[in-house]
Parts: structure tokens; sequence; C-alpha cells
């Protein structure tokens, strides 16, 4: 395993916002000697953590505070994306951080859930490129791939000088993926080859990406398989992945569509053995974990605002907002969901390292903690009044963000059927 203290020797700062404060990195070695209630950890769930976990961690978040928060803002303004993050986390160990080998770091599952919460305490989009990247196509790639793939991809994705997306979603499959109507056939006059034809939408990472794992039936059988396809080899007119814009969420991401015509792609670059949804789910799982680590960081982010706010702000004969009991509650209801949150995704991750994970554990945790996460987000930007609306706070992009992320990767009420189907052995989907 990598050491990421020895990797990082980050200096800088980042100026402060008026009306806001600057949330430093919090420095975990030595939180666990100070005693009494802390607001922070409520629960204490960093002795929960191993030592490693907890270098991860303080390294993790101190490059997002000090590297990446000083670019969210203009980068959510503009729509705008910059692809040298992932290098800058490539070369921090922290892509595809629990694959091992490969030029990959090998780290717990909680630890890159860690790694999930720290970046998405900065912006949900930050984290979403980075969970395409590692969860969905280098662990992909890692699961269902062969060794030459696994060679020729892995190493140079770990490092993010190799870009991925992940081709599933349709425009009119979404949480029905099954009926998904991109064709991958036989290559009438080239051996070796299928031809892709389809379209798929909201796709992250899409208009920069270099290769793609697009998911497509094979029309001889109607069985899914998964392909990587690499922009380089694709003949012009046959790949096009256009950005979607004007978006109310995830605007630090870049995020696209994907259009093939009967796009030529050798039969080495399709997975070998997989068939049906076990691939993309499977990817899937990996990232939603991620999501539900992730979304505390973004509720963390709102507590520390909220509260530094409330202190800050006097009203009604000169008393700080924190001294009224709506605003304690408000406080009090985020501190212990996200507590809460953290404790049941420590224990999945546990559970998954131990090979005793189901996809209901993941779809429990994704959904429970991104239903939680936009509730109360929503409700800390009320301490904020009117200044809500501007996005120097931080709250009310966080809130943005916080919706798409109950809505992508299984929206909360397709979740809610998941759990209700292993609880009654009744499917409820048709």
């Amino acid at each position: 395993m990598l050491s990421f203290c020895r990797r990082l020797r980050i200096k800088g700062s980042h100026a402060r916002l008026p009306g806001t404060q600057v949330l430093k990195a919090r420095c975990y070695a030595s939180a666990g000697s100070r005693p009494g209630f802390d607001w922070e950890d409520p629960l204490l769930t960093k002795d929960l953590l191993t030592e490693e976990e907890l270098a991860i961690s303080e390294t993790a978040e101190r490059y997002c505070q000090e590297h990446i928060l000083p670019r969210v803002l203009q980068a959510y303004r503009n729509e705008h994306y910059d692809p040298k993050i992932l290098e800058e986390m490539g070369d921090l160990g922290l892509l595809g951080a629990t694959i091992d080998g490969f030029g990959c770091a090998g780290v717990s599952t909680v630890a890159g859930g860690l790694i999930t919460r720290a970046v998405e305490r900065v912006d949900s989009g930050y984290r979403s490129g980075m969970s395409v990247q590692s969860s969905l196509v280098m662990g992909g790639i890692y699961e269902f791939g062969t060794a030459e793939q696994k060679e020729k991809y892995l190493p140079s994705m770990a490092k993010g000088k190799l870009l991925g997306a992940f081709g599933l979603t349709e425009p009119n499959h979404g949480s029905d993926p099954g009926s998904m109507e991109c064709i991958a056939r036989r290559h009438p006059h080239k051996s070796g080859y299928y031809l892709l034809s389809g379209s798929k939408t909201w796709i992250t990472n899409s208009p920069i990406a270099d290769v793609l794992l697009v998911w497509a039936k094979l029309e001889q059988t109607g069985k899914i398989r998964g392909f990587l396809v690499e922009r380089r080899d694709c003949p012009a007119g046959t790949l096009e992945t256009p950005a979607i814009k004007n978006k109310t969420g995830l605007r630090a991401s870049i995020t696209g569509m994907i259009h093939l015509d009967d796009c030529p792609v050798p039969e080495a670059n399709m997975f070998p053995d997989v068939e049906g949804l076990k691939g993309p789910f499977s990817c899937l799982n990996s990232a939603r974990y991620g999501i539900a680590f992730g979304t505390m960081g973004a509720l963390e982010d709102c507590i520390f605002h909220a509260r530094a706010y409330a202190l800050e702000r006097k009203q009604f004969k000169g008393n700080p907002l924190a001294k009224y009991q709506l605003v304690q509650k408000k406080l009090a209801d985020a501190a212990t969901d996200v507590s809460y949150g953290i404790l049941a995704a420590i224990q999945v991750g546990r559970l998954k390292d131990q090979g005793k994970a189901t996809p209901e554990m993941i779809s429990m945790i994704k959904r429970q903690n991104c239903d939680r996460a936009l509730h109360n987000a929503r409700a800390l930007q009320e301490i904020f009044g009117g200044n809500a609306v501007s996005d120097e706070y931080g709250v009310g992009r966080h809130v943005a963000n916080l919706f798409v992320t109950q809505t992508y990767e299984g929206q909360s009420d397709i979740h809610s059927l998941i759990i209700g189907r292993a609880i009654t052995g009744v499917q409820a989907f048709a």
C-alpha cells in the first residue's frame, strides 16, 4: 500500500470569501486525544479507522481544501471542468485507490470511501468525475477485463493520463437499463470487429474521455456486453460525445452524451465473460458506495458553514442566530444524520472487504445517505435566509448537487424497491 502522507507535500491557502469561513483540513492524528463532545465527529467514527485510513483521509482533505476548493466557485459558475484535476488526484494515488496493482494504491473500501467524502466536501461534481474514472471504468476493467485490457488501460488511468466514461443510461431508458436500445453487431466485412450503434445520455466525462466503457446488446443473442471504445481509433462520424450544458446541478463536472453510428470496436475490446446486467450493476454498486460516503462530506460542509454563519450572524437584540432553538434543531438533526450515515458506510465497507456485503446493503446506504444529505442541506440553507441565494456560501450549490446524487445511479425510490423486494421477495418493478 502507498503512504499517502509521504506523497503529499502541499503548502498554500485559499482566500476567504466575504461572510464565510475557510474550512481547514482536519488533523485526525491529534483529534483522538481531545476530551468531550466533538461536534465535527459526534460519535467518534474516527476511532473505527486504522492509522492508514486516518492518514489517507487527512491527506485527501488537505489536497481538496487547498487545491480544488479555490477553483470550485468559478468552475461551477462557468460549467468548467479542468481534467488536470484527475492528473493531480492520480499523482496522489487517489484514483482507483482500492484496486491492487497496476499503479493503484490497494487500500481498503473504507479508505476509498473516505477519499470520496473529502472530495465531495468540496463539490459533488468533482467526486462524480473521480468516481466515474475510479469505480465505474477502472473498477469495471479490473473486475471483468482481460489481462491485456488491464495492463493496457489501468496504469495510465491510475495516473489520470487516460480518462474514462461509463455509458449505460440511454435517452429512453434511465432506471430501466435492461431495455437498452444500443446494439452491437458483427462487422459484415471485417473479421474480429463489432459495430456499435445507439445513444447514451447523462454521461459524466464523456466529452473528454479517451476510453468509453459502453454497454450494448449483442444483436445475435440479445445479451448485454461491455465494450471499451477508444476515441482515437473511431473513424470520423462514428463517435460523437457532445456536452450537455445549462445544468442546474453538478456544474463543476462535465456531462455529455455518447452517439455511436456503426462505430467499429475490436472484439479484443469486449469484456470476455460477463453478460447481462451483472457487469454494469457490479460497477454501479462500487460507485454507489462512494456516493453514500461522499454525500456525507457534502453535508459536513453544510454543517460547518451553517454553524459558522449562525455564530457570526446577529439578529434580534444582538443575539447570534445560534442562540435560537430552531437553528439549533436544524444543526442537531444534520449532525445526527451525518454521524449515523458515516457509521453505516464504514460498516458496509468493512463487510464489502470481507465478502459479506450485499447489493441491498449498498442500496440502503446510498438511498438513506443521499436522502438525508439533501433533506438536511435544504434545512441548513434556511439558516442563511436571503443570503443562501448567494453562491459564495456554498450551501445552495451543495443542495443543487445533492438532488442529482439522490437521482443518479439509482434514484431513491428505485433503491426503495430493491430493498422492498429483498424484504418481501416480491418484484415491484413490473
